[in-house]
């Protein structure tokens, strides 16, 4: 919930219960806080298997963490945890791990605007691509800086990664072992020394990931994971298994036996960031549960088990299926264009003799040029059918001075001249129409009529 000022009426507040204050109404932060409560109890009471909701609000031995944005760190680090300390019986946050800002293709978030991926639309368009989005927007997440999501990394980041790397490395291990073995894991033989220097990068691995969480830095937990994926695809590339299977099958079966390995831990490293992928990886090596603790192992698939079916864990994203992305934005962007135009309301009525006094007529532009030190102002010397008269109009940001050249053009004839700082005097106004968004259009004649013709 957005914190919003209390400048409305009462029809999202509620009324302060104290007399005098007729009008008033309590501070949207102020009862906000409460709905994280009661939607807690409401849980509970749902699933009893949750416990007590007093457990998740008061039990001191419950760590509370609040997940938030930037824009309401003051609330949740201030006015929560004072409501809460006053009452006395609650927990304060532990920790408020805040974002900054994450924005999607160049604009704001914004849900009444309807510039937004909306997860159901996303899963119809994607099937079975849920994990591929929760890749992208945590290696993309605004941790330290407002960040972007933009539908041509969201490709890259699934082809170039998921796909390339991960699932490449998975595909290969698995497909060799179907291969060469009929799906059942190999003895490990003898180890050589990359053998050794491979399983030592990734021993650590359970250390670097749960200290990375503990400290809520997610995208770089990811990272971990993933480096999983790059020391097994390092691997099995540079040993060559296809090739030494000719020379050396014993080999072989050390190098498949380590590459499997590495595939075990993967299903159990990518468990919090990509869950459904992981439990199809778990699947096809026959993995019962994940045990985090034995993350890093290098016996967690013993010689002998036998695996499952092989198959691809991410398939790659067509550059079509991006551009219909971007199209549905793009028809979101006209329709909020269409739909933000509202003319201004209509001026107080005049009599027909007040509209008489105005002496609008059409003049020839001869001369136009900025004002110098004067950067809005447009300087036009214009032919009325009568003499020459200069009129100074703020146009200079919607054109350029010889574009209006030659133009003939409406302007107020009998209006009261204007000086300026600069001792520059308007003798009259051009009549521009402002568009919807702001912009301004010169209003010209569309056929050439004699310099001095008068509007009626």
């Amino acid at each position: 919930m957005k914190p919003r000022a209390v400048t409305r009426d009462l029809d999202w507040g509620i009324p302060v219960p104290v007399e005098g204050s007729e009008g008033k109404v309590l501070y949207v932060w102020f009862d906000a806080p409460i709905g994280y409560i009661s939607n807690t109890k409401e849980l509970c009471d749902a699933k009893p298997e949750l416990g007590s909701w007093e457990t998740w609000w008061k039990d001191p031995e419950t760590r509370l963490v609040h997940f938030i944005g930037k824009d309401n760190i003051v609330f949740h680090c201030i006015v929560f945890p004072a409501m809460l300390k006053a009452h006395g019986d609650y927990i304060l946050p532990d920790n408020v791990p805040s974002n900054e800002f994450l924005d999607l293709e160049n604009d704001k978030i914004s849900t009444s605007r309807n510039w937004a991926v909306w997860l159901n639309e996303y899963l119809v368009d994607m099937p079975e691509r849920q994990d591929e989005l929760r890749y992208v927007l945590t290696a993309n997440a605004p941790e330290t800086k407002d960040n972007n999501f933009m539908w041509k990394d969201y490709q890259d980041r699934v082809n170039n990664e998921l796909v390339a790397i991960y699932g490449n490395f998975v595909n290969r291990a698995l497909q060799l072992t179907q291969k060469y073995y009929d799906g059942v894991v190999p003895a490990c033989g003898e180890l050589t020394d990359y053998d050794k220097e491979t399983l030592a990068e990734f021993a650590d691995v359970k250390t670097k990931v749960e200290s990375l969480l503990e400290n809520f830095k997610f995208r770089d937990a990811q990272k971990e994971a993933m480096n999983l994926a790059r020391i097994g695809n390092k691997y099995i590339a540079d040993m060559e298994p296809w090739k030494v299977i000719k020379t050396d099958p014993e080999r072989v079966k050390t190098i498949i036996y380590i590459s499997l390995q590495l595939t075990a831990n993967l299903a159990i490293a990518f468990e919090p960031f990509l869950p459904f992928s992981s439990a199809r990886l778990r699947e096809m090596i026959c993995m019962d549960g994940v045990n985090w603790e034995s993350l890093g192992s290098t016996e967690l698939l013993p010689a002998g088990k036998q695996l499952g079916k092989p198959s691809l864990l991410y398939t790659k994203i067509e550059d079509e299926v991006i551009q219909a992305q971007l199209d549905k934005l793009e028809a979101t962007k006209k329709a909020n264009e269409a739909a933000s135009y509202k003319a201004n309301p209509i001026k107080e009525t005049i009599a027909y003799d007040d509209f008489q006094k105005l002496d609008i007529r059409v003049g020839t532009v001869l001369e136009c040029e900025r004002v110098p030190k004067m950067k809005k102002l447009l300087k036009f010397r214009i032919d009325d059918g009568l003499e020459q008269r200069t009129i100074v109009s703020g146009i200079s940001q919607f054109y350029e001075p010889e574009q209006l050249v030659g133009k003939q053009v409406l302007f107020i004839a009998n209006l009261a001249p204007r000086q300026f700082k600069n001792g520059l005097v308007s003798e009259g106004m051009i009549l521009s129409a402002e568009n919807y968004d702001g912009s301004i259009s010169v209003t010209t004649v569309e056929h050439e009529v004699k310099p001095g013709s008068q509007v009626c």
